[in-house]
């Protein structure tokens, strides 16, 4: 069965037209905010106030979900020794909520672009976490970077690189704590 797609894209210090012009070059609809604060220090015109008022202007509907899918959770028990730890993130119902969220969009064939505020998507949890649960489900997801896309599969491929079997956190598989947030 083939893959079925949703996108990823990190602001990072992007100007907001950047970011509408590469969500339009691939017809999203629908950003998805997947940071836990929906707020940026250095570039406040990705505010959730702002992004909620500016991209329905540019026929881009904005949703909140970090309360569900972000990568800070506030749940304290999502955490072991101050870090994030996906294994007991993912078996939270917020998070699998937010899961359903994503495939529920992607049977109705919605174009959804989930964003976080880093550029580099080998170093997010969109990639880290969310994009490997999607991937449990049979939905790829396509970053949209600086250099065009890239696959999930080819941003794990890019992270495992050099560990042989085991992961860059030097277990086997790719679902281990992550450090890296």
């Amino acid at each position: 069965m083939e893959k079925s797609t949703i996108y990823s894209i990190g602001h990072g210090n992007k100007k907001f037209d950047e970011l509408v012009n590469e969500l339009k070059k691939h017809q999203i609809e629908f950003l998805l905010d997947v940071r836990s604060s929906p707020i940026s220090k250095y570039n406040f015109h990705f505010n959730r106030a702002w992004l909620e008022k500016d991209l329905p202007e540019n026929n881009i509907t904005y949703e909140f979900l970090g309360e569900y899918l972000g990568g800070l959770p506030n749940d304290k028990s999502c955490y072991t020794d101050g870090k994030v730890d996906y294994d007991k993130l993912k078996t939270k119902n917020f998070f699998k909520d937010g899961i359903n969220l994503l495939i529920e969009a992607n049977k109705e064939k919605m174009r959804v672009a989930l964003m976080c505020s880093e550029s580099k998507p080998e170093e997010c949890h969109r990639c880290k976490l969310i994009g490997q649960e999607l991937l449990n489900h049979n939905i790829s997801v396509q970053h949209i970077t600086s250099n065009g896309i890239k696959s999930q599969e080819e941003i794990i491929e890019i992270l495992t690189k050099g560990f042989g079997t085991n992961d860059l956190f030097g277990e086997t598989g790719f679902t281990s704590r992550n450090t890296y947030l």
